[in-house]
């Protein structure tokens, strides 16, 4: 049989990664992540596992976000017992995040079950606590740059994607020296707290995220537009609440957070983290931060997420006392697109609040309730009720970490045309405009692949 390639998720859509690279003797999954955002997405993760997941010999991490790990409980809970390959980064952060979705996963199921909202009888979890035990002995760690043999002979090199700590992005080698380079997610040029992605190599078959793959971001003025706003929600005695990703948004918002009111753009307001997880992912950047880490700037004080002024929730009823603040507060919390967590406590307190702000301030999937208050949403719908919006809602892109569409195409063509370019992990209009970009400016080969498509390498 000849490599071929087969897109089981991440098209279409920004979640569910998953990608399998098939060869006469292995089998591997590129990726294995949840599917999140609109229902229809989110049923899938619930369809019976294919055969070509359950008999895959390892998986391939890019980095830890849920979208390209939160699925891989599921293949533990059916049994699976492969390796899973990733950056030390990626599987210290992979721990954190996967133990995190198994406890909202469950507490979900318990609120439903109390309240009577979900639609089974009874509601169960995807997977729970177990379950993602078990996937974590499965981990296995590798250094960028090294060599590491896979099952059937194949060669996995990971490479600096500059996206959050321990990104990556992954080229497999078959035994016929055939190649084939994922992105996973790529960071940006000048991100605030992590080096650069490292060029690509040259490569037979290229599959590049798409997440920005439409648009351009002007970011020069970002700092003061977010001053503003957050001096303007202060005025009026209210507070700013960020839903953010517990993995490098958090760190990255301490950052500039810390960076306008040193200068003066801001009043000196409490900073609250309420999130388990990002206070764990925070310890994992500080330890970071401490030994070294090459993929960090070498320009980061060691003591820079250590300032006085952050408070750190830990508690459920510490988390209560903050869904109405006394004073004007910057409120962090997960999840960032507002798809679970504390902060929808917080959303069902603050957003019938005109005096309040909403800051969104990363990308927001289709379904999710960030995005539908990006929408414009009038009422979101949160554990079985509707919540009025009457909290201004703000947005923001210039803190996404995510590559934006000129850091793609300038990525992607710093080495060689591959033979066949797959555009994925992006929505169909961001997908086929950075499809067309490649076609039109550098003549590439450049394919918006289809859910299910296999193809040859």
């Amino acid at each position: 049989m000849s490599a071929t390639l087969t897109f089981l998720g991440g098209v279409g859509t920004v979640t569910g990664s998953k990608f399998l690279v098939e060869s006469d003797d292995s089998s591997i999954i590129v990726d294995c992540g949840l599917f999140q955002g609109l229902s229809s997405l989110r049923r899938r993760n619930w369809m019976p596992l294919p055969d070509s997941l359950r008999q895959a010999d390892a998986v391939v991490l890019t980095h830890a976000h849920l979208d390209h790990t939160g699925f891989l409980p599921v293949l533990a809970r059916a049994g699976w017992r492969g390796p899973i390959y990733a950056t030390e980064g990626t599987a210290r952060l992979a721990e954190i995040v996967l133990v995190d979705s198994a406890h909202l996963l469950e507490e979900e199921a318990l609120h439903a079950n109390t309240y009577g909202w979900s639609k089974h009888r009874p509601a169960l979890p995807l997977y729970d606590a177990k379950d993602v035990e078990q996937t974590r002995r499965l981990l296995r760690t590798a250094t960028f740059g090294e060599s590491v043999p896979l099952p059937g002979g194949l060669d996995l090199t990971f490479g600096r994607a500059g996206h959050i700590l321990g990104s990556s992005w992954a080229r497999l080698t078959t035994p016929d020296g055939r190649t084939v380079l994922s992105s996973g997610d790529l960071g940006r040029q000048h991100h605030p707290l992590l080096r650069a992605p490292q060029p690509r190599p040259s490569v037979d078959t290229l599959l590049i995220e798409s997440t920005y793959g439409d648009r351009r971001r002007h970011s020069e003025n970002a700092r003061d537009e977010f001053a503003t706003m957050i001096n303007r929600t202060a005025r009026r005695g209210g507070s700013v609440l960020i839903p953010a990703f517990a993995v490098d948004r958090t760190e990255v918002l301490l950052y500039e957070l810390d960076q306008m009111q040193a200068a003066g753009m801001i009043p000196a307001l409490p900073i609250v983290v309420d999130s388990p997880m990002a206070l764990s992912c925070l310890r994992v950047y500080r330890e970071a931060l401490h030994e070294g880490w090459p993929e960090l700037r070498t320009d980061l004080p060691r003591d820079l997420f250590d300032a006085a002024g952050v408070r750190e929730v830990r508690t459920a009823n510490e988390s209560m006392e903050w869904n109405d603040p006394r004073v004007p507060s910057i409120i962090i919390s997960a999840s960032g697109m507002a798809s679970g967590g504390r902060v929808l406590h917080h959303l069902q307190s603050m957003l019938p609040n005109h005096r309040h702000t909403v800051a969104i301030v990363g990308f927001a999937a289709e379904g999710t309730r960030a995005r539908q208050l990006l929408e414009g949403a009038t009422e979101i719908k949160i554990h079985g009720r509707y919540v009025p919006v009457r909290a201004e809602v703000y947005s923001l892109d210039a803190f996404s970490a995510h590559a934006d569409s000129d850091e793609l195409v300038a990525w992607a063509t710093g080495a060689p045309a591959p033979s066949t370019c797959f555009v994925v992990h992006g929505e169909q209009h961001s997908s086929h405009a950075l499809a067309e970009r490649l076609r039109d400016e550098v003549g590439w080969t450049a394919v918006v692949p289809h859910e299910g498509e296999r193809v040859g390498l």
